[in-house]
């Protein structure tokens, strides 16, 4: 059964109006994360315009509020008067910013990372053209990023891949007893693990259910299951919850400029396929995503 609850946040246009004509400066990294400076300087200047601390506060209640999990600004009006140029992003890092530090796990790509369509890419995989199910990005990393976030430049022109998610702890607890504990126990491994900053060290064989139930992360992704050895009874386990999630999923077609917030301890994401004939489309056409991750502080990504 689908479960109806997301969360769409409006940009009052006042907001708006008042976003358009503000020069962020370009921000500056101490290592992989945005440095304290710009986040100051970006907290000064966004909380002097209307209705902004309002905004990022409901945002933050929608990402971390009791029920919660995950969010979408919409930023269309923005985008649209700014195009997706480096102002337009500056002020997406700036939201971002509201609810926790901006960094790049990857030091050969910029803190904004594409995600475009390879037509002849592993179709599962974030820019091929297939169905991407069910995962937490950096599953195998001892310090994921709390939170990953997807910016929609342009939805498929053919009108296909709409974005999934779905409540993971939810999922899990609609499963049996023995279920949770094959899932808890540190038997699963999946990817590989190189050349990444701000995440820690490699963790495999990890549990899948890390941490209390109902808190910490659902280390989760669906392609263990065809690309892992796995025993049987964990591979089950595991298989039972890839039915859960998709049995509580939400569907929705990211817009231009709509920003996809997801609390990885608390949801999952993925994509439905794109629609065929992505060989057809100019790539300077194609679908184009751009993935920021965040790191909470003190305090963030709990319950309200």
């Amino acid at each position: 059964m689908e479960r109806k609850f997301h969360v769409f946040i409006d940009i009052p246009s006042e907001l708006e109006a008042a976003l358009i004509g503000l020069p962020l400066p370009t921000w500056e990294l101490d290592g992989s994360f945005v440095a304290k400076a710009t986040m100051e300087r970006y907290r000064i200047e966004l909380a002097a315009t209307p209705r902004f601390e309002e905004t990022t506060a409901t945002l933050r209640h929608a990402l971390t509020g009791k029920g919660g999990g995950y969010a979408v600004l919409r930023l269309g009006n923005l985008a649209k008067a700014l195009g997706s140029d480096d102002r337009f992003l500056r002020l997406a890092t700036g939201f971002a910013a509201g609810v926790a530090v901006p960094f790049s796990p990857f030091p050969r790509w910029p803190l904004w990372k594409d995600i475009g369509v390879k037509v002849d890419k592993d179709p599962g995989k974030s820019s091929g053209i297939g169905y991407n199910a069910f995962h937490m990005d950096l599953v195998n990393a001892g310090l994921p990023p709390d939170y990953t976030t997807l910016l929609c430049v342009r939805p498929d022109p053919l009108g296909g891949g709409p974005s999934i998610l779905s409540d993971a702890h939810a999922a899990v607890a609609r499963l049996s007893e023995n279920c949770r504990a094959l899932l808890a126990e540190s038997a699963y491994h999946y990817g590989t693990f190189f050349d990444l900053f701000g995440v820690g060290e490699e963790y495999k064989p990890f549990p899948i259910l890390d941490g209390e139930p109902g808190e910490g992360f659902v280390r989760f992704t669906a392609k263990m299951l065809a690309r892992s050895e796995l025993g049987q009874a964990h591979a089950d386990a595991a298989r039972e919850l890839a039915e859960e999630l998709v049995r509580g999923q939400v569907s929705f077609m990211l817009q231009p400029g709509d920003y996809l917030i997801v609390n990885q301890r608390r949801f999952l994401h993925g994509r439905e396929a794109l629609h065929s004939g992505q060989e057809n489309v100019p790539v300077s056409d194609r679908r184009l995503l751009l993935q920021l991750f965040l790191r909470a502080g003190t305090g963030d990504g709990s319950a309200e």
